[in-house]
């Protein structure tokens, strides 16, 4: 029996499992949500105890020491030394990277390297790294990639519009981000639907404050809406999703910039709901502002505006889906939001039934009339990772 600490550090939250392996029992779980915002949420749960606080703001790197201290004083584990390896989210494996990796020094500099890729996750991913090998000296770290799922993106959907030689030459394509989601998603809807994921057509949405969505054709990705990098698809928490790329040298010029960091850094950090609004980067808020704020209102128009014209256009360019999943923050926890974009699929037969929208169990949500199943899957980013993990751990096993 092996445990393994998973992270899953994100752009608004950090969630955590302790798990065995390969019994695949979760010890303990937790989540960190509201990082760097007021109010920070700290949820914990041991032997189906669960505990909730709330506390001034913590960032990742305060957040993942808690997590620490946490697992020892509500009983997870006696010591941290009974933790045995750790594994990590990456978001950014670009073409270095197409499997999950045991993480060594050379392999860490490599991951700081694609930060252009990820710029709020990568640099990130590695401070925790390196924190969790300082707090847990000697326990082995894996990395395991979200963009490893959409490396079978059929070139057609996955290269952009620009010279091909430029394609090549700089490794430029749709690298696509949440590939750890989706392909759970997809997996645990096939069990749903009983049916084999190879015959399926499916459009699976993890939106939170990052959101992505994706096609997937009888069985297999086929097109993602985030690209090169996670700033792009629809509006984030505070991310600006797509947008004129001459939008740049553009605020340049106005902004009297030399440099296009400083637009980039906004487009990422500064934008989406958070920028629309001039209220919060996170759902909640919003939906208690919109009531006497218009611009609050107009962010989460906006939202579900782009969700709906990107769900349209998978729709079609699979041929048609089986289902549509929600999951993430917002798609699991947001009734509302999940009513507003169903309402404006109804052109395509897609319907809600009312009453399982509003308890928002996992399983099916559409209305007996629907042409297209609904279904809501709680994302387990972690488990898929424990996995990916124990594959490595239990090869090294094998070896020795």
């Amino acid at each position: 029996m092996t445990k393994i600490l998973l992270i899953n550090a994100g752009s608004s939250s950090l969630k955590w499992q302790l798990v065995t392996m390969p019994k695949e029992r979760v010890i303990a779980s937790g989540q960190v949500e509201r990082l760097n915002l007021p109010g920070t949420i700290v949820k914990v749960a041991v032997n189906g105890k669960k505990t909730k606080e709330v506390v001034e703001t913590l960032d990742e790197i305060t957040a993942i020491d808690r997590v620490l201290k946490r697992l020892v004083t509500v009983g997870g584990v006696k010591t941290l030394d009974e933790v045995q390896a750790v594994g990590h989210r990456v978001v950014a494996g670009g073409t270095v990277f197409k499997e999950a990796i045991k993480l060594t020094p050379s392999r860490i500099n490599q991951l700081q390297g694609l930060s252009e890729l990820a710029p709020l996750h990568n640099p990130l991913e590695v401070r925790c790294i390196e924190l969790l090998a300082q707090r847990l000296p000697g326990v082995p770290q894996y990395a395991v990639f979200d963009s490893s799922y959409f490396h079978g993106l059929p070139e057609k959907t996955a290269i952009y519009g620009i010279p091909y030689e430029w394609t090549k030459k700089y490794q430029i394509r749709r690298y696509g981000e949440h590939g750890i989601s989706h392909q759970f998603l997809a997996a645990r809807a096939a069990e749903q639907l009983d049916r084999p994921l190879s015959e399926l057509n499916l459009i699976t949405m993890h939106l939170g404050s990052g959101a992505s969505i994706t096609a997937v054709k009888q069985g297999q990705p086929f097109d993602t809406s985030m690209g090169m990098t996670p700033v792009t698809g629809v509006m984030m928490g505070t991310r600006s999703g797509d947008v004129d790329p001459s939008l740049v040298p553009y605020l340049m010029k106005r902004l009297s910039l030399e440099t296009p960091e400083v637009v980039i850094q906004e487009l990422n950090a500064s934008s989406g709901l958070l920028g629309v609004s001039g209220v919060s980067s996170d759902m909640r808020d919003l939906h208690t502002a919109a009531k006497d704020n218009r611009r609050a209102q107009l962010a989460l128009e906006m939202f579900v505006n782009q969700v709906v014209k990107l769900v349209g256009a998978y729709y079609t360019e699979i041929g048609g889906a089986d289902a549509l999943v929600f999951a993430g923050g917002i798609g699991e926890k947001d009734a509302d939001i999940r009513a507003a974009i169903i309402d404006r699929l109804a052109v395509l037969g897609i319907q809600l039934d009312p009453e399982l929208n509003t308890i928002g169990a996992e399983g099916p949500l559409q209305a007996k009339a629907s042409s297209t199943a609904i279904l809501l899957i709680p994302t387990n980013e972690e488990l898929a990772m424990a996995r990916d993990v124990w594959g490595l751990v239990s090869d090294e096993v094998v070896v020795k």
